[in-house]
């Protein structure tokens, strides 16, 4: 074997450091643009809170918790406690 091919680097963190900066760049300035939007339309905004409340609540019904069913079927082998 040779060193060249055991010391290749698979990838340089030089070409995913621009495209994090962007993202991280592309959120704040999503950020402070949400906020003065909000802030300009605050009136608008705080009448539709209590319905948005509502909306929230079957959608976290929809969307929560459907990765933790995996684990209830492999206890059906085990005895019950106290029963070994």
């Amino acid at each position: 074997m040779s060193t060249e091919t055991l010391h290749r680097p698979s990838s340089t963190p030089e070409t995913t450091r621009p495209r994090r900066t962007l993202w991280i760049a592309a959120a704040m300035a999503a950020f402070v643009g949400a906020f003065f939007l909000l802030r300009e339309h605050w009136g608008h905004v705080a009448g539709y809170w209590p319905y948005l409340l509502l909306l929230a609540c079957p959608l976290m019904h929809l969307f929560h918790g459907h990765g933790h069913h995996a684990g209830r079927g492999a206890d059906k082998n085990r005895s019950p406690a106290g029963e070994e």
